[in-house]
């Protein structure tokens, strides 16, 4: 491949990995056809990309990028999955494929400036999305005032049970 090829190539893989911080790397070797559309297509609906990358290219473009640890997981045929809400929920997606295919296997990723193996990576998708994180923290907060609200409304309860109580007693005699 020429050097100017060599060029063209990184700089469009350095344009598709601007800003991306958190990835998982993925090796599609084995896969047919119809089984790796589906699963593009699948991650796409979820905004999910999945770039198949020449090693040495992809390494020294994450090497510009301060993600150089990432040339450790770049061994062999790989795809970048990146996108989505989360790496969380890209995790989450690729395990459930990893269990439909065969020949589909996670080899590792990058989250918060530090590369992770293959089980750690799997165990992402072990961790609540964003989401269900958003959830625990409503419910979290509303716990203390939905407590201090029943205790305010209690007594009044009690206080209005007798005031009716006793109306109906004074309306009957």
């Amino acid at each position: 491949m020429s050097q100017k090829l060599k060029k063209l190539i990184q700089k469009d893989i350095k344009s598709q990995f601007e800003g991306v911080n958190d990835l998982i790397v993925v090796s599609l070797r084995g896969i047919s056809g119809n089984d790796n559309n589906a699963l593009r297509g699948e991650l796409l609906d979820k905004h999910v990309r999945l770039r198949v990358v020449n090693n040495s290219l992809a390494g020294k473009v994450f090497d510009e990028a301060g993600m150089s640890e990432l040339r450790d997981i770049l061994r062999g045929p790989c795809a970048i999955a990146y996108g989505g809400e989360s790496v969380v929920d890209v995790a989450k997606d690729l395990v459930e494929w990893e269990k439909k295919l065969e020949n589909f296997t996670i080899k590792g990723g990058f989250l918060d400036g530090g590369v992770l193996d293959a089980d750690q990576a799997r165990a992402l998708a072990k961790l609540p999305t964003r989401a269900e994180l958003q959830g625990m923290l409503v419910v979290l907060a509303n716990s203390p005032g939905s407590r201090v609200a029943s205790a305010i409304g209690a007594p009044a309860g009690v206080i209005a049970g007798c005031v009716k109580a006793l109306i109906e007693k004074l309306e009957a005699a």
